[in-house]
């Protein structure tokens, strides 16, 4: 019976890109617990899969020079909250790093959530999804979200005009026009950085 349950996982696992994260509660339609959590002990020591932290693991991906690939974060986030159907926004440092604001990749990254708050650490980088308001989640998502939470970051005083010029660089015009109409979800001070954003308008 166990062996069919692996069967059927590794069938699920190979239908899906390397790279792809989970837990163990993505196969329980397949059978118990137990026999769940057998078949995938057993994948990760035939090096089907990896085990990436207690109850995570992922089918990974490799580079023919530099070998095994960590995985990427926003999958792991989704893997850990997955159960919850929350939805989730990059925040603080990490934000930054991903609107090119700062190249330097933080070791704690931070996702704000409507689900329940979990971390999870991963070689040397710890996730931690963390509840917040509705009001910070309105625009979970959007460009509009990773620029709100990145200047949250960065404060009134640290954001500067090369961080502007970057983002008229990196953001399409119609993800800075969408972020002057999504200033009702952030603080006053930002309203003006939004303005200095806003894509010319058409003569």
């Amino acid at each position: 019976m166990s062996q069919d349950v692996q069967k059927k996982i590794v069938s699920r696992i190979y239908g899906k890109r390397r790279g792809w994260v989970f837990t163990p509660s993505r196969f329980l339609d397949l059978g118990s617990r137990g026999a769940v959590d057998q078949a995938l002990h057993r994948l990760t020591a035939g090096e089907t899969i990896r085990r990436l932290a207690f109850g995570l693991y992922d089918y990974p991906k490799s580079h023919p020079k530099l070998g095994l690939l960590s995985p990427k974060p926003d999958d792991i986030a989704r893997a850990i909250s997955e159960k919850d159907d929350s939805r989730l926004q990059p925040s603080g440092a990490y934000s930054v790093n991903l609107l090119g604001l700062s190249q330097q990749v933080p070791a704690k990254i931070v996702y704000l959530t409507d689900g329940a708050e979990k971390s999870v650490e991963v070689g040397n980088q710890r996730i931690q999804l963390r509840r917040t308001t509705p009001k910070n989640m309105a625009t979970a998502g959007r460009p509009s979200g990773l620029v709100i939470q990145a200047f949250r970051y960065l404060g009134k005083e640290g954001v500067t005009d090369a961080h502007l010029d970057t983002l008229k660089q990196v953001l399409l015009d119609s993800d800075r026009e969408r972020l002057w109409k999504d200033r009702v979800h952030a603080p006053a001070w930002m309203h003006p950085l939004f303005e200095k954003l806003r894509p010319p308008t058409p003569t």
